[in-house]
């Protein structure tokens, strides 16, 4: 977050605008051929197209961050909204389902699909207002410690991972800044790297990037008390490891 630029700054009331502008478009887009049933059920209720941001006094640092944010969801509803050219990578008996595809820009990202038995409400729960306490049930994250908030949306946060099996990828942390949505049923969870004053990298660990990276959670047609779950994964964890083991590391986590 290049705090110096004070041109791009002064500019970021109209980003942040542009934003939505673009996420607004990409939505559109999706009014052709095979849109996927979650899209249009958030354009049915005018989530995103329409969605006001409060105006809030925001310091020229945390404006950044919340364009980061939004830029995270815009590219994670991008390539969720693509449904040609997925690799199916691992697929269970009762229908998870991890798949992949190579995005020229990113390199290879990994999309989760499972059903879970769980209200949308309670997961929105634990992984936002919960974040911190993710280390206590999820084997892959060691500690999570929300850095900074700014406004309803948007956070930075740093996260310790946990340790893989064998140790074959050592320790990580990753600093992200977050944005947090529900519009409607529909909510979302998306990210990317960033870098925070408060948070330098560590000796022992090798600083990580993630991103774009999305959850989005909706109540499923069948049962409102279960949720269509869907968890887009974009890793670099940096350091000498052989891809194919990555590959492996990445839907393994999913």
């Amino acid at each position: 977050c290049d705090i110096t630029s004070h041109r791009h700054m002064r500019n970021m009331t109209g980003l942040r605008r542009n934003a939505l502008i673009a996420i607004h478009h990409e939505l559109k887009k999706l009014s052709g051929p095979g849109p996927s049933a979650w899209i249009n059920h958030v354009r049915r209720r005018s989530s995103l197209l329409s969605s006001r941001i409060a105006e809030e006094t925001f310091s020229e640092a945390e404006q950044c961050y919340v364009q980061q944010g939004q830029e995270a969801l815009q590219k994670s509803i991008s390539i969720l909204s693509d449904q040609d050219g997925w690799q199916t990578e691992i697929e269970t008996v009762n229908g998870d389902k991890v798949m992949s595809k190579v995005l020229p820009d990113i390199g290879k990202i990994f999309k989760l699909e499972v059903m879970l038995e769980q209200q949308t409400d309670d997961l929105y729960e634990e992984l936002v207002d919960n974040m911190e306490q993710m280390g206590e049930w999820n084997p892959n994250v060691k500690q999570v410690k929300i850095l900074q908030k700014i406004g309803q949306d948007t956070m930075i946060t740093h996260e310790v991972s946990g340790e893989t099996p064998g140790n074959v990828v050592g320790p990580r942390d990753f600093v992200s800044v977050r944005c947090a949505k529900r519009r409607g049923s529909t909510c979302f969870l998306a990210g990317m790297s960033t870098q925070h004053p408060g948070m330098p990298e560590k000796k022992g660990f090798v600083r990580a990037e993630n991103g774009p990276t999305c959850i989005v959670m909706r109540p499923s047609a069948d049962d409102p008390n279960k949720t269509k779950f869907t968890w887009l994964l974009s890793l670099d964890l940096k350091g000498w490891i052989p891809k194919t083991v990555i590959n492996r590391v990445y839907s393994q986590t999913q």
